[in-house]
């Protein structure tokens, strides 16, 4: 974290604090020192700033490197805006790309910071709450770092899918959960360990949000014949 973090927290916190007045529950529950992983469900674009504006810690969560690598002046107002709110670059992708992510947060965690992620893995378009995939299980189990879920209300009303602008007549609310210790669930190497330690996590967000419950996993579209049938058949999403 540098100079532009800082500058950036002490800038964007107190002003989306004023226009958008965010309701926050739970804030005392987060602990205030060592590795935190927070897991939150996932509507809109700004969910990456309300968990750091509303979190009584900084904040590190994963962005798109697109995100950092423009020209110009637009570039560089990009580049500058997500590392100001704690953005951190990362290629996306399965294999290799995902593994190195995780990496990433590892080593964040294992030097006492704390990380923002979303178990389903991509936004919900239509409010309901999908399965969690085992990624941040297996980051919990792994470093032994606590999961404090979060559960994000209304944050696709102030900036739905599509839109260029957030709006200022809506009001969010950022909820923190108790802190969960998944280590009873088994060690990261366990498939059923991260399973279980994956279902906890989401069903303590569900409490939390009080979304309906999809009952699948937030799929995106499939691009040809060979990941669709790779779908439906049984495995574990990472």
């Amino acid at each position: 974290m540098g100079a532009t973090y800082f500058l950036g927290r002490f800038i964007i916190t107190p002003l989306a604090r004023l226009v958008y007045r965010p309701k926050v529950e739970g804030r005392s529950l987060v602990p205030k020192t060592g590795p935190v992983i927070f897991a939150s469900n996932h509507l809109s674009f700004i969910d990456s700033i309300a968990i750091p504006v509303a979190a009584p810690r900084p904040v590190h969560f994963l962005a798109k490197s697109s995100y950092f690598d423009g020209s110009g002046a637009k570039g560089w107002a990009s580049r500058e805006f997500f590392t100001a709110i704690g953005a951190i670059p990362v290629e996306r992708g399965a294999g290799q790309a995902a593994l190195d992510a995780l990496d990433q947060q590892r080593r964040l965690l294992e030097e006492g910071r704390t990380v923002a992620l979303y178990p389903e893995g991509t936004r919900s378009l239509d409010g309901r709450l999908y399965k969690g995939r085992t990624g941040v299980a297996f980051l919990a189990l792994q470093t032994g770092a606590p999961v404090v879920p979060v559960g994000l209300i209304g944050t696709d009303k102030v900036m739905p899918v599509g839109a260029k602008v957030p709006s200022t007549s809506e009001r969010i609310t950022v909820r923190f959960g108790q802190p969960l210790d998944l280590s009873p669930h088994g060690p990261a190497t366990s498939g059923r360990a991260r399973r279980g330690a994956t279902d906890e996590i989401m069903a303590a967000i569900h409490a939390l949000s009080g979304q309906e419950l999809a009952g699948a996993y937030n799929e995106v579209p499939a691009a040809n014949p060979i990941e669709r049938i790779k779908q439906v058949l049984p495995h574990e999403r990472r």
